[in-house]
């Protein structure tokens, strides 16, 4: 018995040291998840996007007709003005001085018309009898006429003071917003110099400025809208004005463009232009840009091998033609409708790579979780 008992106690630390040599189980494969875009060649469209600003299609520049010292202001940048209401006001005081001035001057000449005319009056009922000399008659009759246009000319000069009198008021010209103020109460303003700005709300638009090698296409695309305090409605946008010459600075097209249904819009907020321009069918494919990599200095995608549902599955490296760009897109050729293209981590990519793709990763974690 004791034989068997100091056997046991031996075969105890045998079989833990015979554990401990044994190999372990090998761990399982991590495998690569990866992100795949489907290759559609019915489906591809050239796609731009421009930055631009929302601005209102008619926006005035108000200016004194007359020149002077402002001695009123009544608006505030962002105020909402009718048309035909009191905007600023300059000192009228030389203005009514000229009215006066330009009424009695007005008066004398009326005067002296009246005088001259009653002159060759009584100068042509004395040339019957033969009293008076055609000379003197046609002198009287000149003398008349001279002092009739006179009198003429300064009711006119009148005439243009009392205009002059009232451009001291400076008043909307159109209903719309004040976007711009460039003058104080107590600065001498000239005639004609702008003042302040006021722009219509009622027909906004986006104004983008588009690169000269994609005028062509641009004419022809289709847009849609987002402002940047509303990035997930988009609204549908049509071309109104595309500029015919190139800004001297940028050696860009400015181009106009309105909402296709009518709508309100903050002026002056930033817009983001999509503009879609259908490609030839059965040709091209668009995939994101990050997809192409290169093989021998030619462009190239991994794609997706033997795919399965319940499975993994490996890439391998495929050229491909490029056949444009646009913004975040490509568009290729030479692959079969319906590859399946890795879009990210292209670098860490290597052939016969096993990955995993999305749903069969969702599916491995549900296996998992139960």
């Amino acid at each position: 018995m004791k034989t068997t008992h100091a056997a046991a106690l031996m075969a105890i630390p045998m079989a833990a040291l015979l554990a401990a040599c044994s190999p372990k189980a090998p761990p399982a494969e991590v495998l690569r998840p990866v992100r795949t875009v489907e290759l559609r060649y019915d489906a591809a469209s050239e796609a731009n996007r421009y930055a631009g600003t929302v601005r209102a299609r008619h926006e005035v520049n108000e200016a004194f007709r007359v020149g002077g010292k402002v001695a009123q202001r009544k608006v505030e940048v962002g105020q909402t003005v009718r048309e035909g209401d009191v905007i600023a006001i300059v000192e009228d005081t030389d203005y009514r001085l000229a009215v006066d001035a330009a009424q009695q001057a007005a008066a004398a000449a009326a005067s002296q018309a009246r005088q001259a005319e009653a002159d060759h009056k009584r100068l042509d009922a004395l040339k019957a009898d033969g009293s008076v000399s055609e000379s003197d008659d046609e002198r009287a009759r000149t003398a008349a006429a001279t002092a009739q246009a006179n009198a003429e000319a300064e009711a006119k000069k009148l005439d243009i003071a009392r205009n002059r009198l009232k451009y001291t008021v400076l008043r909307a010209s159109r209903t719309g917003v004040v976007t711009d103020l460039r003058f104080e109460v107590g600065q001498v303003v000239a005639e004609g110099m702008p003042v302040l700005s006021i722009a219509g709300e009622s027909e906004p638009e986006i104004v983008v400025d588009v690169p000269e090698d994609q005028v062509a296409t641009f004419r022809k695309a289709q847009f849609k809208a987002t402002l940047a305090s509303a990035p997930d409605d988009a609204f549908e946008v049509v071309l109104r004005e595309l500029a015919p010459q190139a800004a001297a600075q940028t050696r860009t097209y400015r181009a106009r463009l309105k909402p296709a249904t009518a709508r309100r819009l903050p002026l002056g907020a930033t817009a983001t232009l999509l503009s879609e321009r259908p490609v030839a069918r059965s040709q091209v494919a668009a995939i994101p840009a990050t997809a192409i990599t290169q093989n021998n200095g030619q462009p190239a995608v991994w794609v997706v091998r033997s795919a399965k549902e319940d499975a993994t599955a490996t890439v391998e490296l495929a050229g491909v033609k490029v056949n444009g760009f646009a913004n975040e897109q490509v568009f290729v050729s030479g692959l079969p409708a319906g590859t399946l293209v890795v879009t990210a981590g292209v670098q860490k990519m290597s052939p016969g790579l096993r990955v995993a793709l999305p749903h069969a990763a969702a599916t491995n974690q549900q296996v998992a979780a139960q």
